[in-house]
């Protein structure tokens, strides 16, 4: 007797990606992307990261032997950026979904790699403004019209001001619930306006142009979305997450 055979289907942190790509497709970006093997240069010096610099150890780093040779498991897909600006002239909106590496204990909210998806802005007479309302028309097309979103300062080296943008919880609508440890709101990405000295290395006249970046931890996103209560489970191979989206 011949059976029909399970047909097999996409994981959900590739839906995920397809979808946030769609996305920002329909808003007008170019997807760009970049190696995983980097070194020194693209993932820390040309991003206002200079040597000895404390910032640095924000990001536990795997580094590849021999150690002359400066090699790396990237941190982030902000390196992409300085690729693409070095052979591209402004203005451009790009966006880099990829994996990235961190050398860090992993518990129900940090794995050892995980996915983000880093986006670049740059033109003239760019603002915060533009940034808001950039993330804002995109976190709607991914949780719906009802998304309310607030920036607070925040620090990454490559941007000045940077800001940590939250969304307000999509629970209990801002009201306080253990999702959003009762604060009414969910931190979602960092971002801000791109560092002087990011455009100036790259070439590119920071006095003319302007631009703003921004991060977004594809997992944390999915954990967010369809309620996953461990980070680790996307890695395991266990069917009974898989088969259940």
């Amino acid at each position: 007797m011949i059976t029909k055979k399970n047909k097999g289907h996409l994981h959900l942190l590739t839906q995920n990606i397809r979808k946030i790509s769609e996305i920002f497709s329909s808003m007008g970006f170019e997807i760009a992307s970049g190696p995983e093997l980097e070194n020194e240069y693209y993932n820390f010096e040309a991003l206002n990261f200079p040597k000895d610099h404390p910032a640095r150890d924000m990001q536990d780093t795997f580094w590849l032997k021999p150690d002359n040779l400066k090699k790396l498991l990237r941190t982030q897909t902000s390196d992409v950026q300085i690729r693409y600006m070095e052979k591209n002239q402004a203005p451009f909106a790009i966006i880099v979904p990829g994996k990235v590496f961190r050398n860090e204990a992993t518990d129900t909210t940090h794995e050892a790699q995980f996915y983000q998806c880093e986006g670049l802005v740059v033109g003239e007479n760019i603002t915060l403004a533009n940034l808001k309302g950039t993330l804002e028309t995109f976190l709607k097309k991914l949780f719906g019209d009802d998304v309310i979103i607030r920036l607070r300062p925040g620090y990454f080296p490559f941007v000045e001001p940077g800001v940590e943008v939250d969304m307000i919880c999509f629970k209990c609508k801002g009201d306080g619930c253990p999702s959003c440890s009762h604060s009414g709101w969910i931190e979602i990405l960092g971002a801000g306006m791109v560092h002087p000295n990011v455009l100036n290395t790259v070439g590119i006249d920071s006095r003319k142009y302007q631009g703003f970046a921004f991060g977004v931890g594809i997992d944390r996103v999915i954990m967010l979305k369809h309620g996953v209560d461990d980070v680790r489970r996307f890695y395991s191979g266990d069917l009974r997450l898989v088969n259940q989206f």
